[in-house]
Protein backbone atom coordinates (compact mmCIF):
# COMPACT_ATOMS: atom_id res chain seq x y z
CA UNK A 1 0.00 0.00 0.00
CA UNK A 2 1.28 3.65 -0.96
CA UNK A 3 0.58 6.39 1.32
CA UNK A 4 1.32 9.23 -1.25
CA UNK A 5 1.45 9.81 -5.35
CA UNK A 6 3.01 12.48 -6.33
CA UNK A 7 2.23 13.66 -10.42
CA UNK A 8 5.79 15.71 -11.86
CA UNK A 9 9.25 15.24 -11.13
CA UNK A 10 10.50 19.03 -11.13
CA UNK A 11 11.72 21.11 -7.94
CA UNK A 12 7.85 20.95 -6.07
CA UNK A 13 7.79 17.34 -7.08
CA UNK A 14 11.34 16.70 -5.29
CA UNK A 15 10.38 19.22 -2.77
CA UNK A 16 6.77 17.37 -1.63
CA UNK A 17 8.63 14.11 -1.92
CA UNK A 18 11.49 15.11 0.11
CA UNK A 19 9.12 16.09 3.01
CA UNK A 20 7.05 12.74 2.16
CA UNK A 21 10.11 10.44 2.78
CA UNK A 22 11.24 12.60 5.79
CA UNK A 23 7.48 12.14 7.25
CA UNK A 24 8.15 8.20 6.68
CA UNK A 25 5.74 7.86 4.18
CA UNK A 26 5.57 4.64 1.41
CA UNK A 27 6.09 7.13 -1.69
CA UNK A 28 5.24 6.44 -5.90
CA UNK A 29 6.02 9.10 -8.40
CA UNK A 30 4.57 8.91 -11.55
CA UNK A 31 4.97 11.44 -14.74
CA UNK A 32 4.19 11.87 -18.31
CA UNK A 33 7.87 11.27 -18.69
CA UNK A 34 8.76 7.51 -16.83
CA UNK A 35 12.32 8.06 -17.21
CA UNK A 36 11.82 11.54 -15.20
CA UNK A 37 9.90 9.97 -12.34
CA UNK A 38 12.29 7.12 -12.53
CA UNK A 39 15.02 9.55 -11.64
CA UNK A 40 13.60 11.51 -8.61
CA UNK A 41 12.15 8.49 -7.58
CA UNK A 42 16.41 7.06 -7.03
CA UNK A 43 16.92 10.32 -6.09
CA UNK A 44 14.59 10.09 -3.14
CA UNK A 45 15.50 6.78 -1.93
CA UNK A 46 13.50 4.90 0.78
CA UNK A 47 12.12 2.47 -1.82
CA UNK A 48 10.40 4.80 -4.05
CA UNK A 49 8.33 3.77 -6.98
CA UNK A 50 7.75 5.22 -10.22
CA UNK A 51 6.33 4.89 -13.85
CA UNK A 52 4.25 6.89 -16.35
CA UNK A 53 0.54 8.15 -16.54
CA UNK A 54 -0.33 5.02 -18.13
CA UNK A 55 -0.11 3.36 -14.17
CA UNK A 56 -2.65 3.86 -11.54
CA UNK A 57 -2.19 6.41 -8.70
CA UNK A 58 -1.62 3.94 -5.47
CA UNK A 59 -1.34 6.80 -2.61
CA UNK A 60 -4.51 7.61 -1.16
CA UNK A 61 -2.92 11.37 -1.06
CA UNK A 62 -2.86 12.40 -4.90
CA UNK A 63 -0.05 15.37 -5.47
CA UNK A 64 -0.47 17.36 -8.37
CA UNK A 65 2.92 18.87 -8.70
CA UNK A 66 2.13 20.72 -12.04
CA UNK A 67 1.17 23.73 -13.43
CA UNK A 68 -2.40 24.07 -13.68
CA UNK A 69 -2.32 23.56 -17.23
CA UNK A 70 -0.70 20.01 -16.89
CA UNK A 71 -2.46 19.58 -13.94
CA UNK A 72 -6.23 20.02 -15.84
CA UNK A 73 -4.85 17.93 -18.66
CA UNK A 74 -4.40 14.91 -15.67
CA UNK A 75 -6.93 15.68 -13.97
CA UNK A 76 -8.73 15.15 -17.48
CA UNK A 77 -6.80 11.74 -18.12
CA UNK A 78 -7.31 10.02 -14.62
CA UNK A 79 -10.86 11.09 -14.21
CA UNK A 80 -13.09 8.66 -12.11
CA UNK A 81 -9.79 6.72 -11.25
CA UNK A 82 -9.27 9.30 -8.44
CA UNK A 83 -12.80 9.07 -6.84
CA UNK A 84 -12.35 8.31 -3.09
CA UNK A 85 -8.82 9.73 -2.77
CA UNK A 86 -7.68 13.24 -1.44
CA UNK A 87 -5.97 15.35 -4.33
CA UNK A 88 -3.94 18.58 -3.34
CA UNK A 89 -3.80 20.83 -5.81
CA UNK A 90 -0.64 22.92 -5.82
CA UNK A 91 -0.63 25.30 -8.63
CA UNK A 92 -0.85 29.09 -8.88
CA UNK A 93 -2.29 29.86 -12.35
CA UNK A 94 -0.87 33.18 -12.96
CA UNK A 95 0.08 34.93 -16.19
CA UNK A 96 3.31 33.97 -17.05
CA UNK A 97 3.69 36.90 -19.31
CA UNK A 98 2.14 40.06 -17.39
CA UNK A 99 2.89 38.54 -14.05
CA UNK A 100 -0.28 41.05 -12.82
CA UNK A 101 -3.32 38.55 -13.49
CA UNK A 102 -4.53 35.14 -13.30
CA UNK A 103 -5.62 33.16 -15.65
CA UNK A 104 -8.86 32.06 -14.19
CA UNK A 105 -12.18 33.42 -14.00
CA UNK A 106 -12.72 35.85 -10.88
CA UNK A 107 -14.79 34.15 -8.61
CA UNK A 108 -13.21 30.71 -8.88
CA UNK A 109 -9.87 29.24 -8.54
CA UNK A 110 -7.38 26.61 -10.13
CA UNK A 111 -8.29 24.42 -7.18
CA UNK A 112 -11.94 24.73 -7.55
CA UNK A 113 -11.76 24.05 -10.91
CA UNK A 114 -9.62 20.96 -10.63
CA UNK A 115 -12.36 19.49 -8.33
CA UNK A 116 -14.81 20.17 -10.96
CA UNK A 117 -12.96 17.80 -13.02
CA UNK A 118 -12.69 14.90 -10.18
CA UNK A 119 -16.10 15.03 -8.52
CA UNK A 120 -15.57 11.99 -6.90
CA UNK A 121 -12.30 13.26 -5.34
CA UNK A 122 -11.63 15.59 -2.03
CA UNK A 123 -9.53 18.28 -3.52
CA UNK A 124 -7.46 20.09 -1.22
CA UNK A 125 -5.31 23.15 -1.82
CA UNK A 126 -2.11 23.46 -0.28
CA UNK A 127 1.63 23.73 -0.72
CA UNK A 128 1.13 26.82 -3.22
CA UNK A 129 2.83 29.54 -0.99
CA UNK A 130 5.72 27.55 -0.53
CA UNK A 131 8.92 27.64 -3.18
CA UNK A 132 10.70 24.22 -3.38
CA UNK A 133 13.68 25.41 -1.64
CA UNK A 134 12.54 26.42 1.57
CA UNK A 135 10.09 23.46 1.15
CA UNK A 136 12.87 20.93 0.75
CA UNK A 137 14.25 22.33 4.09
CA UNK A 138 11.58 22.22 5.89
CA UNK A 139 12.07 25.60 7.82
CA UNK A 140 12.57 29.04 7.28
CA UNK A 141 14.69 31.19 9.79
CA UNK A 142 14.29 28.56 12.19
CA UNK A 143 10.90 27.98 12.14
CA UNK A 144 8.84 25.15 10.29
CA UNK A 145 7.32 25.98 7.27
CA UNK A 146 4.06 26.94 6.84
CA UNK A 147 1.51 25.13 4.73
CA UNK A 148 -2.23 26.86 4.15
CA UNK A 149 -5.02 24.13 3.70
CA UNK A 150 -8.72 24.66 1.99
CA UNK A 151 -10.58 22.01 2.00
CA UNK A 152 -14.43 21.42 1.73
CA UNK A 153 -13.43 17.74 3.18
CA UNK A 154 -12.71 17.92 7.23
CA UNK A 155 -11.24 14.60 6.35
CA UNK A 156 -9.47 15.31 3.34
CA UNK A 157 -7.81 18.80 5.21
CA UNK A 158 -7.37 16.55 8.26
CA UNK A 159 -5.51 13.47 6.01
CA UNK A 160 -2.95 16.67 4.52
CA UNK A 161 -2.55 18.26 7.27
CA UNK A 162 -1.49 15.23 9.37
CA UNK A 163 1.21 14.57 6.89
CA UNK A 164 2.61 18.47 6.36
CA UNK A 165 2.84 18.11 10.34
CA UNK A 166 4.41 14.98 10.03
CA UNK A 167 6.84 16.19 7.12
CA UNK A 168 7.87 18.83 9.93
CA UNK A 169 5.54 21.48 8.46
CA UNK A 170 3.41 24.04 10.13
CA UNK A 171 -0.20 23.09 8.71
CA UNK A 172 -2.66 25.75 8.61
CA UNK A 173 -6.10 25.29 7.99
CA UNK A 174 -7.94 28.61 6.17
CA UNK A 175 -11.38 27.32 5.40
CA UNK A 176 -12.84 25.66 2.51
CA UNK A 177 -12.40 25.25 -0.94
CA UNK A 178 -13.37 28.62 -2.10
CA UNK A 179 -10.16 30.09 0.18
CA UNK A 180 -8.13 28.55 -2.56
CA UNK A 181 -8.98 32.35 -4.52
CA UNK A 182 -7.81 34.39 -1.59
CA UNK A 183 -4.22 31.74 -1.77
CA UNK A 184 -3.58 31.92 -5.10
CA UNK A 185 -4.18 35.67 -5.28
CA UNK A 186 -1.76 36.20 -2.36
CA UNK A 187 1.03 33.99 -4.31
CA UNK A 188 0.20 36.32 -7.52
CA UNK A 189 1.62 39.35 -5.50
CA UNK A 190 4.75 37.16 -4.47
CA UNK A 191 5.49 35.67 -8.15
CA UNK A 192 5.15 39.83 -9.13
CA UNK A 193 7.87 40.90 -6.70
CA UNK A 194 9.67 38.04 -7.71
CA UNK A 195 9.55 38.95 -11.37
CA UNK A 196 10.40 42.72 -10.66
CA UNK A 197 14.05 42.89 -11.15
CA UNK A 198 14.29 45.70 -8.48
CA UNK A 199 14.03 42.90 -6.26
CA UNK A 200 16.12 40.14 -7.81
CA UNK A 201 15.76 36.22 -7.27
CA UNK A 202 15.06 35.41 -3.64
CA UNK A 203 13.55 32.08 -2.17
CA UNK A 204 9.97 32.85 -0.19
CA UNK A 205 8.56 31.36 2.67
CA UNK A 206 4.80 32.77 3.76
CA UNK A 207 4.43 32.53 7.66
CA UNK A 208 2.28 33.61 10.70
CA UNK A 209 3.57 34.76 13.50
CA UNK A 210 1.03 33.39 16.56
CA UNK A 211 1.22 35.39 19.60
CA UNK A 212 0.15 34.54 22.65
Amino acid sequence: MTDITIIGSGNMARAIGTRAVAAGRSLQILDRTPENAAKLAAELGAETTSGGLGDIPEGDIVVLALYFGPAREVATHYGDTLSGKTVVEISNPINADTFDSLTVEPGTSAAEEIAALLPGADVVKAFNTTFAGPLTAGVTGGMPLDVFIASDSEEAGNRVASFAAAAGLRPLRVGGLRHARELEGFQLLVAALQANPAYGSFNWATGLKIID
